[in-house]
């Protein structure tokens, strides 16, 4: 197992190329299908891979959370994904997938990994409606391999939301309006967490805005916008004042749309800033190199909102 995750860090040169290495893993049985479903989670934000240590119960958390294990000082909470995901089995899980995402760790519990494997994003699809209500909307992406298994990217925000405290109201309610005029922002994230928490941010801030769940469709709405905005012989910059994206999303992820909104001339003038968990300097910088004006962590409200307000009142 040490040996499959020796070179994760050496890793993060795959960002910027549209592809990407998962985790693969299983989670036991699932006793509504009869099968052992494969899922998948970004190497990127996998730590450490290791066999599961004695948990500590703690008192007043969901069913889901397992407890709390010491890693070199640091109190981490661990979630039993198969029975966050109704996936049950007798034989507890036996390994444990350690994950950071936006500066945050903890701990995964599953019934065992399998291998890595490095597949475009391309290849990451939007997973089917009848899927994503069977699996409440926690799968995000779905892939097909060679021997016709299925795995299934699980969408760890909206996980993370739904195990760790409420989230604090006043956090949006400290965010007032600003005066934006007819600015309209286009955002893309492939979470439903994630756009919900955008949308409740932009419209605290009675801004206008619109969405895309991927890359691609958010690249496919921005070009039908410029060619309205030539229709009507005006830049686009005068319909759009701000891009917002994430990084990691099916299809297209976020460093290659914005390496095309920067190569499109019609865009010259409309910033583009980056909405991610990957919170790392080493993201951060890779986002820098295809052109991002700015570089945020997600789950940050205030955060987002003073960002947002800071660069449309430039752009007045």
């Amino acid at each position: 197992m040490s040996e499959l995750f020796r070179n994760i860090q050496a890793r993060t040169r795959l960002a910027g190329t549209n592809k990407l290495e998962i985790l693969m893993f299983s989670l036991g049985v699932d006793s509504r299908t009869g099968r052992r479903e494969t899922f998948g989670l970004n190497v990127f934000k996998v730590r450490e891979v290791l066999k599961a240590p004695p948990i500590t119960a703690a008192p007043e958390m969901p069913a889901v959370v397992e407890g709390m294990v010491s890693m070199r000082g640091i109190l981490i909470p661990v979630i039993h994904l198969g029975r966050y995901t109704g996936i049950n089995t007798e034989a507890p899980p036996e390994v444990m997938i350690i994950t950071e995402y936006n500066g945050h760790t903890q701990g995964f519990l599953v019934e065992a990994v399998d291998t890595i494997l490095r597949l475009d994003w391309e290849s990451m699809r939007v997973p089917p409606e009848m899927l994503t209500g069977h699996m409440s909307g926690l799968v995000t992406a779905v892939t097909e391999l060679a021997d016709h298994r299925l795995v299934m990217m699980l969408d760890v925000e909206k996980i993370l939301a739904e195990t760790t405290p409420s989230e604090d109201e006043s956090l949006f309610d400290s965010i007032r309006p600003v005066e934006s005029g007819d600015a309209m922002v286009f955002f893309a994230d492939d979470s439903a967490v994630a756009r919900k928490q955008i949308s409740r941010t932009l419209d605290a801030m009675q801004v206008k805005h619109r969405h895309a769940i991927n890359g691609r469709r958010a690249w496919e709405d921005l070009q039908s916008l410029a060619d309205h905005a030539d229709s009507m012989g005006e830049p686009v910059s005068n319909l759009l004042k701000l891009i917002l994206t994430d990084v990691e999303m099916p299809e297209m992820d976020g460093y290659i749309l914005t390496r095309n909104i920067k190569s499109d001339p019609r865009f010259r003038g409309v910033p583009v800033l980056m909405h991610s968990s990957l919170s790392s300097d080493s993201n951060r910088q890779l986002g820098i190199s295809v052109g991002v004006d700015e570089y945020i962590p997600k789950f940050e409200p205030r955060k987002l909102a003073e960002t947002v307000g800071r660069l449309l009142s430039r752009r007045a």
